[in-house]
């Protein structure tokens, strides 16, 4: 009762505030739950929570050995060596999750309907910066993670996580939208509803494990939000005005730097 009235007060401030919330779910360890939907729980492409996900597939296959994140990318794709710019060599595995690859190229095309390769396309562009030294929020280096999966593995994104990820969570035949040759594009474009969201959220706040069974390395589930990189941005402090007595480098007017891990952004308490 007390969870079901908090989030009625919070449902209602989100709606005073205009938020354009359609659906929350909150669970509890202990078994309490509660949600409001605004319109049905269907799936929707939940954007860049695709990238989370998509990390998740690096982090098996470096436990099973099969990459290392300071691997180069061109070791894993080496196709596309033929037309890469220089430099683009000394880009990692690593640097693709930090997105700190020194490339800024950006995938605008309506729909991800790009024509030719966008991985080539990526790598062919000319760095901006040292690989590593310098952060650029680009969903193509998400992609060129799905990519890498699918040249390890043999299976595309979506096909290698079904039975190592989706399965054990009970989630059944979601679908990944594609890019024109057929890739899962990685960083958007998962489809999932809001308590399929929910159950990824818990495995990773359970270290990696589901109903006693290990999915995700708790030590690569634990570099996810500990390897973080500075994105040279301060963000305003929107936390609660602190008292006149609090010294006025924790009041709100503050800004913070953002930082960012493995692909999405968070912000420092």
């Amino acid at each position: 009762m007390e969870l079901a009235a908090a989030l009625d007060r919070f449902w209602a401030a989100a709606d005073a505030r205009r938020l354009g919330i359609d659906t929350i779910q909150v669970v509890t360890d202990d078994g309490p739950h509660a949600e409001r939907h605004r319109i049905d729980d269907i799936r929707r492409d939940v954007f860049s929570v695709s990238k989370t996900v998509t990390s998740l597939a690096i982090g098996m296959l470096e436990t099973d050995g099969a990459l290392n994140l300071d691997d180069p990318v061109l070791m894993h794709l080496p196709e596309l060596a033929d037309t890469a710019a220089p430099g683009s060599e000394k880009i990692t595995v690593g640097h693709l999750l930090r997105m700190t690859a020194g490339n800024a190229y950006r995938w605008a095309d309506d729909d991800a309907d790009h024509p030719g390769d966008p991985a080539r396309d990526f790598l062919a562009t000319p760095l901006v910066a040292e690989p590593g030294s310098t952060y650029h929020y680009r969903g193509a280096n998400t992609y060129l993670l799905s990519r890498i999966v699918h040249s390890i593995s043999g299976r595309d994104l979506r096909d290698f996580l079904v039975p190592r990820l989706f399965a054990p969570l009970g989630i059944r035949n979601p679908q990944w939208n594609r890019c024109p040759l057929g890739y899962p594009l990685g960083a958007i474009g998962l489809q999932l509803r809001t308590s399929e969201i929910t159950r990824i959220a818990q495995l990773l706040l359970h270290e990696g494990t589901h109903d006693g069974q290990r999915v995700i390395p708790a030590a690569y589930v634990t570099r996810m939000t500990a390897d973080t990189t500075d994105t040279g941005r301060a963000e305003p402090d929107t936390r609660p005005t602190a008292p006149p007595s609090a010294s006025p480098r924790t009041t709100r007017d503050r800004p913070r730097r953002s930082s960012t891990a493995y692909g999405n952004t968070s912000s420092p308490p």
